[in-house]
């Protein structure tokens, strides 16, 4: 079941950042199922939303730093591509506990926004082809639908080629 709700009813990091920040925006929940496979492919199908509108967050390490890459649900991130598009040389996938304690959010749930400390973000370029796409609010359940301009500038993040 999905719904449309006021943000400042949900109270993640995230969605303070866009509330705070008078963004045009809807947030959408969902009952999480723990025992689904894929999170964000869950998400679309749930919201009855086109796969290729919703993103997912991944933390990788490169060059020993944690860098945040959003791509789409369907698709798989080129830790090339995307160590490529920070300056950097090698990235592998951050361990779960360092991306959690990193961003504050549970894995499922990391959203581009909000983070407990400030990592650098990059959006897949695939992103600028929708006026609207949808990305984790930060809880599992809980994604908010915003402009990829607006969700770049609220991330201070850039836009680069990072899909597989």
């Amino acid at each position: 079941m999905a719904s449309s709700k006021p943000v400042a009813a949900k109270g993640t990091p995230a969605t303070a950042a866009v509330a705070k920040a008078k963004v045009e925006h809807h947030l959408h929940e969902y009952d999480h199922d723990p025992k689904a496979p894929a999170y964000g492919l869950e998400a679309a199908e749930k919201l009855g939303v086109d796969p290729a509108r919703v993103y997912k967050t991944l933390v990788a390490e490169v060059d020993g730093r944690l860098v945040v890459g959003v791509i789409p649900v369907a698709e798989r991130l080129s830790l090339k591509a995307l160590a490529a598009a920070v300056g950097g040389r090698r990235a592998v996938m951050a361990e779960p506990p360092a991306a959690e304690r990193a961003t504050g959010y549970v894995v499922g749930g990391i959203s581009p926004l909000g983070h407990r400390r400030r990592l650098p973000v990059v959006l897949d370029d695939s992103m600028q082809a929708h006026d609207r796409v949808l990305v984790s609010a930060g809880r599992r359940g809980l994604d908010i639908e915003l402009a990829p301009a607006d969700l770049a500038r609220l991330a201070g993040a850039g836009f680069a080629p990072i899909t597989a």
